[in-house]
């Protein structure tokens, strides 16, 4: 466990620093454009290509291939797992370049039907631009894959840094010295996305060839593994064409509620996701080869105990995290995107999307985490089944909601679906797998629970402190997050450990390992 610790350090680290650059180039956008017409288009046709990438890649395929990888690799070693790879990234190629080259096709007559309002015109522009992202990207998808089965982990965790590096500089770079209209520094931007697709795809594609041996080929060849994992992606395609519709969905009808309701939603759900993205996507990406390879081997007493130290990880850090977003929405909003174009009530209006994103924050974590070890086992077609109760509940919710309560009926509305869901998920998943059960789990919860209210209060009382010490509203906002974000985490983690949460005796073997190399160095 010790080294599954190590790798997910380095993905959560990693994925940090692409978190911070991601918000970075959020705050150079919400600063340039803020909550315009123009950043709601440019967000919202980003997010086709997205749905795409993780419906091909990060979502069906990913799922489907990896256990037959692992498979491949076991019986015929890396031969047989490299001939593998090659067929799927053939035919991942031959799809995601039929399905770029239609939606650019249909996007592009959207002018051809007239009597809409111009900015579904421009979201049709944009879509057309930024649709070719997807090639690349579910590419990528498939080459980190394969870097992860082979106990890779840096290559895959940087792929987005090289996507967040080029919009910064096309946009804060070229964008604002050659571009004389805001029209021109969204075309930049559009560049920076296609340019840090490319890199996505190409440098976990160059690290198999030189350091893992792989030697590209294009092969349309249909062997019994590429027809299993065809058969295995057909129910979850559906199922993650189902929550991907359902964020379209969403950002469709924010997009239809005002000019910056969609961008309201794109901020806070960006915040939502840091803690996800940092830690729960780290700890599932280290943990699902383990539970496939506990699968393939037919160890379901580990499979189950991996993937209750899986849950509980993501417990320790997003339980505390979403108590922390929700009290300190205001100021890291505020000093995060509040400048220039980004006014002071598209602050608050983001603010109150984050506070009502995070409490759903928990359960979204530990839904990716299950939807894996469904996956691990094969079965596909159980969060299917879920997934399409979790689409009608946040759909038929998000359109009685957003008459009265606007952006923020769209945001409860997919809170209460992700809490659906978890549940069902998790109880199908036992009913299959008896020993994944997390009723051992309830002593940790109870520490957990325990050290976040005590953090909360902590956290509380200093707002209440800072307020009172006579600084300006910026001043006060970089004390409230810089000062008290790092006190919480000193204060929950001390409690944790004097609590003696279970597992700690594996964080600390691992402290140890570091300190002993920093000695020896």
């Amino acid at each position: 466990m010790s080294k599954n610790l190590k790798n997910i350090g380095w993905v959560s680290l990693l994925t940090v620093v692409s978190r911070v650059l991601a918000l970075g180039r959020d705050s150079l956008s919400a600063a340039i454009f803020g909550a315009s017409v123009l950043n709601s288009a440019f967000l919202s046709a980003f997010r086709l290509p997205n749905l795409f990438r993780r419906l091909l890649g990060e979502g069906a395929l990913t799922a489907a291939f990896l256990p037959n990888l692992q498979h491949e690799l076991h019986e015929n070693g890396r031969a047989g797992g490299f001939d593998l790879l090659n067929k799927v990234a053939s035919w991942l190629f031959v799809v995601t370049a039929a399905v770029s080259t239609g939606m650019m096709l249909v996007f592009s007559r959207a002018r051809l039907f007239p009597g809409h309002d111009e900015k579904w015109y421009l979201l049709a522009d944009l879509t057309v631009i930024l649709v070719p992202y997807l090639v690349f990207v579910c590419l990528a998808a498939a080459f980190s894959a394969t870097l992860q089965v082979l106990q890779r982990f840096i290559e895959p965790a940087l792929s987005p840094i090289w996507l967040n590096l080029s919009m910064i500089v096309t946009l804060g770079g070229a964008g604002l010295h050659f571009a004389s209209t805001p029209m021109g520094e969204i075309h930049w931007l559009c560049a920076g996305v296609l340019i840090g697709g490319f890199l996505q795809m190409a440098v976990p594609a160059a690290t198999l060839v030189w350091a893992e041996g792989w030697k590209p080929k294009f092969d349309l060849g249909l062997s019994p593994r590429v027809k299993e994992i065809a058969w295995l992606m057909t129910p979850g395609l559906w199922g993650t064409a189902i929550y991907q519709i359902n964020s379209y969905v969403s950002s469709m009808l924010a997009f239809s509620i005002n000019d910056s309701a969609s961008t309201w939603m794109f901020y806070a759900n960006r915040l939502m996701e840091l803690p996800i993205g940092v830690f729960a996507i780290a700890v599932s990406t280290v943990v699902y080869p383990l539970l496939a390879r506990h699968a393939v081997e037919r160890n379901f007493k580990a499979l189950a105990e991996d993937f209750r130290k899986g849950v509980r990880l993501i417990l320790i850090i997003n339980i505390p995290a979403a108590a922390g977003l929700a009290l300190l929405s205001e100021p890291i909003v505020r000093l995060l995107f509040q400048r220039h174009q980004f006014s002071v009530d598209d602050a608050h209006q983001t603010a109150l999307l984050l506070t009502i994103f995070s409490v759903g924050l928990p359960f979204f974590s530990v839904v990716n985490l299950t939807i894996r070890a469904f996956y691990a086992v094969k079965n596909t077609r159980g969060p299917v089944r879920i997934a399409t109760v979790d689409f009608l509940i946040n759909l038929g919710l998000s359109l009685a909601l957003m008459g009265p309560l606007g952006a923020a009926g769209l945001v409860v509305a997919s809170t209460v679906a992700i809490i659906a869901q978890m549940g069902l998920l998790l109880r199908t998943l036992r009913a299959q797998l008896p020993d994944v059960s997390l009723a051992p789990l309830l002593p940790s919860l109870v520490r957990i629970l325990i050290a976040t209210v005590v953090m909360s209060a902590v956290v509380y009382g200093g707002t209440l402190l800072v307020g009172k010490c006579g600084l300006s509203g910026r001043m006060q906002d970089v004390v409230k997050v810089v000062g008290l974000i790092p006190l919480a985490c000193v204060a929950y983690g001390s409690l944790l450990w004097i609590l003696k949460i279970e597992g700690r005796e594996e964080i600390e073997a691992l402290l140890g390992k570091f300190a002993g190399r920093l000695r020896r160095r």
